[in-house]
């Protein structure tokens, strides 16, 4: 299957901006990260399909999955 994946802020760095992967069935939103060398920890807010969703949710063809990272200040 086909997902378009998009990363945000230094999460970018060395990596893409934006991209089509291609995924087994079954992967999760935590398996993309993984696999493209995120650590777990970094990772603020994931969204599917403009939503906001959970690491363990499961992709399917032609979601659109958006990686933030976690965000300081104050």
């Amino acid at each position: 299957m086909t997902v378009k994946v998009k990363l945000f802020a230094h999460l970018r760095d060395g990596r893409f901006r934006e991209r089509e992967l291609k995924l087994e069935p079954g992967t999760a939103v935590r398996d993309i990260a993984t696999a493209l060398g995120i650590d777990l920890d970094e990772v603020g807010v994931t969204m599917l399909n403009s939503r906001h969703c959970n690491l363990t949710q499961e992709v399917h063809e032609d979601d659109v999955v958006a990686i933030f990272p976690m965000v300081g200040g104050g």
